[in-house]
């Protein structure tokens, strides 16, 4: 029987899951997806895994991959018409660390996926970051491949994924494609939400909607370096973490004031990034990601680009959860086939290439 589903599967920097998505490449299709919840113990394990020593590091990589192929596992069972036409896995595994700056460029994703591979009989491609820096590039971000696989030949657009980190791609006709990481994505917002509020996020935004914002905090932070800095450019989720947040942002404020300003910050981080790109690309935004549900944000990202279209990817048939986990799919599928699944332009890589290490069943 023909094989031609490609599983891909994304866990965030927010480590609060993962994603699973099946897709076909050609014509490319969303056949389904799920999200599976990481136990609490297990997301504070991999918020804190760059504090790990080797052992524990070694175990948490394994811990981690045995749980994939479980979720995977489940994700086919409750999807049992898929099963037999699965041709590749495509995994991300989660981001330990992203150093692409440091005086040994490098990068750490773990979540072994040999698991994947013997439980599910079929070959994973994984670790798709590390042959980019091999390249002279960043190792992020992989997703503006993807984008021009889907958006490529159509208007031109600005794709904003709003995850931990947020990062932006301009794509379209007669554009180049290209992209980076813009600034916090809801890194920020969710931990001040769980170090002072006992809540996992401001679901919606609607505390930051109470809030007011302080406009001239949020002008002082976007001059800070990194976001006066030229492309090609990435981010460790721990740029904005724990420090960045009692660095700058009072206790004094009320919670809502806070998250307002937050808020406020996230959308113009990313409002700022756009004059990186081309003029014909900033006339639509397209959001994505789990910040694609925050509707003061997205009020936010409207009100600072008043001349923009800004809406989620669901109007152009792909729901904004799934797209990062549909990306890897597609990757793995073309890394299998030997093709190209790369955008060197995006992050500075000295040319395209086949990225991923393959993971026989064999």
């Amino acid at each position: 029987m023909k094989t031609d589903v490609a599983l891909g599967l994304m866990s965030g920097t927010s480590a609060d899951g993962l994603t699973i998505c099946a897709v076909t490449v050609r014509p490319f299709k969303v056949l389904a997806f799920k999200n599976y919840s990481y136990p609490r113990l297990l997301q504070q394990k991999l918020l804190h895994a760059y504090e790990c020593n080797a052992p524990q590091l070694s175990a948490l990589n394994f811990e981690l991959g045995r749980l994939y192929a479980r979720c995977a596992q489940k994700f086919l069972r409750q999807h049992p018409f898929l099963a037999k036409h699965i041709a590749v896995v495509g995994s991300h595994g989660q981001t330990v660390y992203h150093g692409p700056q440091d005086t040994i460029p490098n990068t750490l994703q773990i979540g072994e996926p040999a698991f994947l591979a013997c439980a599910l009989g079929v070959p994973v491609v994984s670790d798709f970051r590390p042959k980019d820096i091999a390249l002279g590039g960043q190792g992020a971000p992989l997703i503006p491949f993807f984008d021009a696989f889907l958006w490529g030949k159509k208007a031109p657009r600005t794709l904003v994924n709003i995850g931990g980190i947020s990062n932006v791609t301009a794509v379209g006709r007669g554009v180049k494609t290209t992209g980076f990481d813009a600034g916090p994505g809801n890194t920020l917002m969710d931990l001040f939400c769980q170090q002072t509020l006992s809540k996992p996020f401001d679901k919606n935004g609607l505390l930051a909607a109470r809030g007011k914002a302080d406009e001239e905090t949020v002008r002082r932070l976007l001059t800070l370096p990194f976001f006066t800095k030229r492309p090609p450019k990435s981010l460790d989720k721990n740029t904005f973490g724990e420090n960045f947040l009692k660095q700058h942002f009072s206790s004094a404020s009320t919670p809502a004031d806070v998250l307002a300003t937050l808020n406020l910050f996230t959308a113009a981080a990313i409002t700022r990034a756009l004059c990186f790109l081309p003029s014909a690309c900033r006339k639509q935004i397209a959001v994505c990601g789990g910040g694609a549900f925050n509707q003061t944000l997205l009020n936010n990202l409207k009100r600072l680009n008043p001349s923009a279209r800004v809406y989620t990817t669901d109007q152009d048939g792909l729901h904004p959860l799934a797209k990062e986990s549909a990306a890897f799919a597609v990757m793995a599928f073309e890394a299998l086939h030997s093709k190209t699944n790369h955008c060197a332009r995006a992050t500075g890589a000295k040319h395209n290439a086949v990225l991923g290490k393959i993971t026989l069943c064999k």
